[in-house]
């Protein structure tokens, strides 16, 4: 038996902190405190929310649902046939800008109704094989199947739902100014990826002398791609196979079956365009290759200037103005009660 054995064997220290004889401070919560607070906390709330609305506002944005507008009503028709989904289809849609988009303009593309956010479709990738180890580019995880491996047994680079699901439509801007032809609008399609997927989580596998459609021998296409991944882009090596950065920017999956993805940004270094994007008509030409019809979606063109806080969200603003009327008639009902009943206390009678 321990020596130190007995009734008051586990009895703690007596120190101040095990004792709990810390000196502690104990707010008395009086209409004269609280009610402050509250009418302190509603004006705070309403000033962020005013700000961050009228910001918000600042912005400019355009958004074209080009699913079946201007001619690519045609080249929905056509996806909708097996025997048509598979050839190119090209479209155009025409749009006025009604007023200057001022500074640097954002180009995206958006889906509706595409759901990013389910758990098999987000599992279905294998990113130790987009990182570039040799060996998953020929054994790729079993998390892919069924896009594991093509008809013929072949592994896929890159595997999973994902990747063959690509969002593979193109587009052309062309400003109609007061010139005969129309001009083509000019789009920096680099530096849309985050930093950190581009050189780190995606990374084409070690080439050494040879090509990098070397690299990815004895590896099949996705089912639904068009070209390989080593032909992302033959114009430019740091942006072709897993470095792609369209590619980068689709596998980053979207939290909401409602989205918009960046595509380019406007480069500013010519006119008409080193003030923005001026006001009047415009085209795009669509290279229609993403089917919508299976998702019973919608396709969209967006075209947004963007602050500080970001582009056009109203939810923060909303939340913060909410909340300040919420704090606000709350304070009010307080103060009523109280002086109903009696600064002193002196109603408060059973």
């Amino acid at each position: 038996m321990k020596p130190n054995a007995g009734p008051h064997s586990r009895r703690p220290d007596n120190s101040a902190f095990k004792q709990q004889r810390l000196p502690a401070w104990s707010p008395m919560l009086t209409p004269h405190t609280v009610l402050p607070f509250f009418y302190f906390t509603a004006a705070i709330c309403l000033v962020l929310g005013v700000w961050l609305w009228l910001t918000v506002k600042s912005t400019q944005e355009l958004k074209l649902d080009y699913t079946t507008d201007g001619t690519c009503n045609l080249c929905f028709d056509k996806l909708q046939n097996a025997s048509g989904a598979a050839a190119n289809c090209t479209c155009t849609l025409v749009f006025e800008v009604d007023k200057r988009f001022k500074g640097d303009v954002f180009f995206y593309y958006g889906l509706r109704n595409f759901h990013q956010n389910l758990r098999r479709y987000m599992d279905s990738r294998d990113d130790t094989q987009m990182v570039g180890r040799k060996k998953k580019l020929t054994n790729p995880s079993q998390y892919c199947e069924p896009f594991r491996k093509d008809p013929k047994g072949i592994p896929i680079a890159p595997c999973g739902a994902v990747a063959n699901s690509l969002f593979n439509d193109s587009f052309r801007f062309f400003y109609h100014g007061s010139g005969v032809r129309p001009m083509r609008v000019p789009l920096l399609r680099r530096g849309i990826a985050w930093y950190t997927d581009k050189n780190i989580k995606f990374r084409n596998p070690p080439l050494g002398n040879s090509t990098l459609a070397e690299a990815f021998k004895g590896t099949a296409k996705p089912l639904y791609w068009q070209k390989p991944v080593f032909e992302r882009n033959l114009d430019d090596p740091n942006d072709n196979g897993f470095i792609n950065e369209d590619f980068i920017v689709w596998m980053r999956e979207a939290a909401f079956p409602n989205f918009k993805k960046l595509y380019g940004f406007l480069n500013r270094s010519r006119a008409p365009f080193t003030n923005g994007l001026p006001a009047g008509t415009y085209s795009v030409e669509i290279d229609y290759n993403f089917p919508p019809q299976h998702f019973k979606g919608r396709k969209l063109v967006v075209l947004t200037t963007l602050t500080w806080f970001g582009g056009q969200n109203h939810f923060l603003p909303v939340v913060y103005l909410v909340s300040s009327c919420l704090l606000l008639v709350l304070a009010v009902v307080l103060t009523v009660v109280w002086w109903k009943f009696g600064r002193n206390g002196q109603n408060l009678k059973e």
